[in-house]
């Protein structure tokens, strides 16, 4: 899970600060044009789009009255669900998942380019897709009213909101609408949504009480957007709706789902995090502390995060923190039904995988097709089997590449907010000193305007979890990180 969220907004010249969001493109070998794709590639690209691979008698669900929830201007759109009630209690969802083996072909230029990307980097200005456009925002994507080729998940659950059967097939689908998480909130909110829109709050609020239960936990880490105003940077927080929460458990219960069905088959590739080492929790008390936020020695850290309102700015700093906890996630592969003993995704507090988003993340290609063997009662095609051993360190690469994106970028969004400020002074909190060098450390400014945390260094050993005065040494986006010293 990325660490913050960053999107550049305004219309005001932003020159300098996509300058140096062009410059680490260039620096990890990014392309610098997000439409450059080999030429062998856009070909292949296009002929897919034409006529994908489907099977000789596609199953035709286009008569169910699917919808996406996503971003306004999302087009890469890799989900669409339609949630409906059982006869007799319980709860059906259907979840499409984009089909993207139907275009590319294993072995061939689109498919060697995808295991090159590995993933989709977004930028603050723009995103460098996994796939071309023709098909992440085409043909391949569950655009409304367009029929496409999909893996359709049929999971039923019971009244408590647990899975009780797993179904998923190819088929073709057609979207009916696609809607946004403010747009979607606000017809729950007022009574106006229709009943498999309405089930959202219903199933969402189900699946977060199982979360809860088996001791699992959500992170509502707000976005940040950069707005440019009046010649000055401005930082926004975007709190994250129910809404938000509610889709993510429906994109979680099919990761769930598919990671049993794995293990039953006994061929899968499974999203694994170890529990957090004591020294990180430890730490996440310290910056707590710094940040005024209770966290009793008797309340589990689950606990304390569910108490957080994102919109408060130190309970926001605070979450980007605890991100810090799933350092360590990776991806772990098992064959012949020798399924290893470390399956579990800490976070989730339950076998986990990755298939919902396979226009943007290279594995999730995979896991679809591990879980249509699974169900179908076969083994897997040769190409995925061949491929399973080397998608962990690729993944683990892929995803090198995106936090190195987003931190630099980071980097590069905080000293564009401060480059007109250095050597003024702040208040701050000191959340984190280097154990073998003191006079080194991080703080947070203490500003509802400025949700900073960077690096301090200079002056005696620093005070951690306490109120001190910085000064502002430097901020140059593109050349000079945000750096501060004790006043």
């Amino acid at each position: 899970m990325p660490r913050r969220h960053i999107h550049v907004t305004g219309t005001a010249d932003a020159a300098p600060l996509r300058a140096a969001f062009r410059d680490v493109r260039a620096s990890l070998d990014v392309p610098l044009d997000p439409e450059e794709f080999p030429a062998d590639v856009l070909a292949e690209a296009e002929r897919a789009a034409r006529q994908p691979a489907l099977p000789p008698d596609p199953y035709d669900a286009t008569d169910l009255p699917l919808f996406t929830i996503d971003p306004p201007t999302s087009t890469d759109l890799d989900q669409a669900m339609h949630l409906a009630r059982r006869e007799g209690g319980g709860f059906r969802v259907h979840y499409a998942i984009a089909d993207v083996a139907a275009f590319v072909t294993p072995g061939g230029a689109l498919d060697a380019e995808a295991h090159r990307r590995v993933t989709t980097l977004y930028f603050p200005d723009e995103k460098v897709p996994l796939h071309p456009r023709t098909l992440s925002e085409g043909a391949a994507s569950l655009l409304p009213d367009q029929t496409c080729p999909a893996l359709l998940w049929r999971i039923d659950l019971d009244a408590d909101g647990a899975a009780v059967a797993t179904d998923v097939r190819r088929a073709l689908v057609r979207s009916r609408a696609k809607l946004d998480y403010e747009g979607v909130q606000q017809q729950i909110d007022s009574g106006k949504a229709e009943e498999p829109l309405a089930l959202l709050r219903d199933i969402g609020r189900l699946r977060e009480e199982q979360e809860r239960a088996r001791g699992g936990i959500s992170l509502n880490v707000p976005e940040q957007e950069i707005e440019l105003a009046d010649g000055a940077y401005r930082l926004a927080y975007r709190t994250p709706l129910p809404a938000d929460g509610w889709n993510a458990q429906i994109s979680l219960l099919t990761g769930m789902a598919a990671a049993e069905l794995m293990r039953k088959a006994g061929n899968g590739i499974l999203r694994t995090l170890p529990a957090a080492p004591d020294g990180a929790v430890a730490r996440l008390r310290r910056t707590a502390r710094a940040l005024h936020i209770d966290w009793p020695h008797h309340t589990s850290y689950a606990d304390v995060v569910r108490g957080l309102d994102p919109a408060d700015p130190a309970h926001a700093a605070f979450l980007q923190e605890c991100t810090t906890l799933l350092r360590g996630a990776g991806y772990t592969v098992f064959t012949g039904g020798e399924v290893p003993e470390q399956a579990i995704h800490a976070a989730v507090a339950a076998p986990y995988t990755h298939c919902t988003a396979p226009l943007r993340r290279l594995v999730d290609r995979y896991a679809g097709e591990l879980c249509l063997a699974a169900v179908a009662g076969e083994e897997p095609p040769e190409w995925v089997m061949a491929a399973l051993p080397e998608l962990p360190k690729e993944m683990a690469e892929g995803t090198r590449r995106q936090n190195t994106v987003e931190r630099e970028c980071v980097d590069i969004v905080e000293a564009a907010l401060l480059k007109d400020r250095v050597g003024e002074l702040f208040d701050a909190h000191v959340v984190d000193v280097k154990d073998r060098e003191p006079t080194v450390g991080t703080v947070q400014l203490d500003s509802a305007d400025l949700a900073v945390i960077a690096r301090v260094e200079g002056g005696g050993n620093l005070p951690l979890g306490e109120r001190i005065r910085v000064r502002l040494t430097q901020a140059d986006p593109g050349s000079a990180k945000v750096l501060f010293a004790p006043a």
